[in-house]
């Protein structure tokens, strides 16, 4: 798992409970902690310690042919963890680009082709996991009783062949005790762009907190989101297809007893780590808006006003609902 936070610890941990051989890397006070005393895992049923095998960075480790990479950093954080993992060598020969299939399980659309640049065999993940990571050595899984909802899939999907079929069968055989739930698409990326546009709201909540009476704001970005995607050709997945396979997947609120537990540009930003994803999610239908000759004005706004709150060193939301839709309605 490369970037142990609440994703990669999350799967990570997970997996090595059940029995599953997991690498975590990490970096800093987190990396440490695992190291000192395993990871913390919280979940609405127990709160329970596992010893982890925890990692700085590929020299640390002798990766092997039956190794799988899991890319689970965030979209800004993702490119220089694949310049340092690419020429990692393998067992027998070759590098980790060479011969490893790497799996993104970030939230966006851009870690793939990021991904393509480097490694050979690339596996999209959509990712539906409830996980926080609040402080180092711990994680907080909120999902019961499935843990995660994933649907992978070779990018591009037009080059899956027999490997690939075998590889995802194990990847989805491997992650079943450990209550995650892997599902193989014909095409994943229909799926992440879906989820991209779900993401989006991931700006209001780092900007105000309580999102409660975001909704039409919310609406409103999201619809600018699917305007763009359907005007490119860009394929989404229903949302009534989404809606059937998310009933696998409930999540519990645990804000009684663990507190206020936001999503992940959130987590980001009250963490203080100098950046967030938002130019991936809102960002990226800008990008979309702006290659096909237009705008897209309501994301492009969120964007702008989430990168000035990283700038200003913001370390919880501060922007009122009535701030927030005034600068947006400007």
């Amino acid at each position: 798992m490369i970037g142990a936070g609440a994703v990669g610890g999350g799967i990570g941990g997970t997996l090595q409970q059940a029995g599953v051989d997991a690498v975590l890397v990490a970096r800093g006070e987190h990396l440490a902690a695992l190291r000192a005393d395993g990871l913390e895992i919280v979940t609405p049923e127990a709160t329970t310690r596992v010893a982890v095998t925890a990692i700085g960075g590929p020299d640390e480790v002798s990766l092997e042919a039956d190794d799988v990479l899991v890319l689970t950093t965030k979209t800004q954080q993702a490119e220089a963890a694949l310049v340092q993992w690419a020429d990692a060598p393998v067992a027998g020969g070759g590098t980790a680009s060479e011969r490893l299939p790497l799996v993104t399980a970030l939230n966006g659309v851009a870690s793939e082709a990021l991904a393509l640049r480097y490694f050979a065999r690339v596996y999209g993940a959509c990712v539906w996991m409830w996980a926080n990571f609040t402080r180092p050595g711990r994680v907080i899984l909120s999902g019961s009783p499935t843990r995660g909802l994933f649907h992978l899939g070779r990018v591009p999907a037009a080059s899956t062949d027999d490997a690939d079929v075998a590889l995802l069968d194990r990847i989805r055989s491997d992650w079943a005790p450990a209550a995650l739930d892997v599902r193989v698409p014909d095409d994943v990326m229909p799926w992440k762009h879906r989820k991209l546009l779900t993401n989006l709201g991931n700006a209001h909540q780092a900007l105000v907190g309580d999102v409660r009476g975001t909704g039409e704001l919310v609406r409103a970005a999201v619809a600018e989101g699917r305007a763009v995607l359907e005007h490119a050709g860009i394929a989404v997945t229903p949302d009534e297809v989404e809606a059937e396979a998310r009933k696998a997947y409930a999540i519990v609120d645990l804000s009684d007893r663990e507190g206020f537990l936001g999503g992940s540009t959130y987590q980001s930003l009250v963490r203080g780590t100098g950046d967030v994803e938002t130019d991936y999610l809102n960002g990226e239908i800008v990008l979309v808006a702006r290659q096909l000759g237009i705008e897209a004005p309501i994301n492009a706004r969120l964007a702008s006003l989430v990168r000035q709150a990283v700038r200003r060193g913001d370390s919880a939301p501060r922007m009122s609902l009535e701030e927030l839709r005034r600068r947006l309605d400007s």
